[in-house]
């Protein structure tokens, strides 16, 4: 009765053209499949338009949900840390200049930071002040072929003091790459995906790999006002210019291929990690002043709200983990205290829940970002639903 229900749900998306194409893979603890369907095209674009979109073959941007691997990376690598100086505590509109204040050079950031997302850096995108710095200096905001050419800039708070969302995970897989002398893709390779099996179905460049380049999805997007009918958007650049391995954001998977990292780690395979090392992973990481500064954070406008939010209600206490975003309160029929989940850019999204015995995926490829109506009216559902199949088996 309830895979009905979700069969239901996204027929009618696709019916609707709300989404041109969808996965979505759900199981237990035990590692058995609960829940797995696709729906949909991989592409709205001329001549791909009757292929499909399947958990096993169709490979899609995976976004911020990029980040659980690189947490998993780091906490495999335990490389040192990394810092910058320099704290952009406002702006200047008419003389067009930021006001800077000097960060002593002894100040750390840390992994610990950088993967809680704690350390001073924040998306300029996400900062008003960050963006009128950029233009101030005739750039784009988050764009350029590096790391360092897309976040080096200033910090927005002296590391370790505030929340504020940010790239992190970008610099922790450069960590990775300089202490190990290798890539982010070659170490995940090695580490977790030849691991898994999934070597042939995950990668940083899709596009370079013979068996990958014509499984990779298009984007779409909805209308400017965020309704059907989605199309095809040719013109927008999930990395922004980048040619590095942006940990933070820059790996393409399967479903299939990303639901079985998922359920390896919340089986706590030990192919993947210590056990002492899955406790940090999933532990939240942030003090009393720091998980308020997260939800604050969360409310601060309401792009803040869609883009981070996870559909989540604002009065559920929410904290930080290294693996994502974490649920201190239940929410009624969608998930159950201590549920951890997140997302990616094209509305995309996982959860691990503990107490419910259940963890999933939902992958697509549609913009705006984490657009509420599928964020909030589809895979938060999906959730609640897949909850529902284990209480009627």
């Amino acid at each position: 009765m309830a895979a009905e229900k979700i069969d239901k749900l996204y027929e009618t998306a696709i019916a609707d053209l709300l989404l041109p194409g969808v996965s979505l893979l759900a199981g237990d603890k035990n590692g058995n499949i609960l829940y797995s369907k696709s729906f949909g095209k991989a592409s709205q674009r001329p001549g791909r338009q009757d292929e499909p979109f399947t958990a096993e073959s169709t490979i899609a941007a995976i976004a911020s949900m990029s980040k659980l691997m690189t947490a998993v990376a780091v906490l495999k690598a335990s490389p040192a840390g990394i810092g910058q100086r320099g704290i952009l505590t406002g702006f200047d509109d008419q003389k067009n200049l930021g006001v800077i204040q000097s960060l002593a050079a002894d100040t750390p950031i840390t992994l610990r930071m950088l993967l809680s997302c704690t350390s001073g850096i924040e998306y300029d995108f996400m900062n008003p002040d960050l963006e009128k710095w950029r233009a101030s200096r005739n750039e784009i905001p988050w764009s350029g072929p590096t790391v360092e050419d897309k976040s080096a800039g200033l910090l927005t708070s002296i590391p370790g003091t505030r929340f504020a969302y940010s790239g992190g995970a970008d610099w922790a897989g450069k960590a990775i790459e300089t202490v190990f002398s290798t890539t982010l893709e070659d170490f995940m390779h090695q580490h977790i995906w030849k691991p898994l099996g999934i070597e042939n179905h995950v990668a940083f460049w899709p596009e370079k790999r013979p068996n990958m380049k014509d499984r990779i999805a298009t984007l779409s997007t909805l209308t400017e006002l965020g309704e059907p009918p989605v199309k095809d958007e040719p013109d927008f650049d999930i990395r922004f210019g980048g040619r590095d391995c942006l940990g933070a954001g820059g790996i393409f998977s399967t479903a299939k291929a990303y639901y079985t990292f998922l359920s390896a780690l919340f089986r706590r395979d030990e192919r993947l990690l210590t056990a002492s090392s899955y406790t940090e992973l999933f532990r939240p990481q942030l003090d009393e002043k720091l998980e308020q500064s997260f939800n604050d954070y969360l409310a601060q406008s309401p792009a803040h709200t869609q883009f981070l939010g996870m559909a989540v209600p604002a009065e559920v206490r929410k904290t930080w983990s290294f693996a994502g975003m974490v649920c201190l309160d239940a929410v009624p029929g969608r998930v159950e205290k201590g549920t951890i989940l997140w997302g990616g850019v094209p509305c995309c999204t996982w959860f691990m829940n503990f107490e419910g015995g259940v963890c999933g995926t939902a992958v697509c490829q549609v913009l705006p970002p984490m657009h509420p109506v599928i964020v909030g009216g589809l895979h938060a559902k999906f959730q609640g639903h897949v909850l529902e199949i284990t209480r009627d088996s």
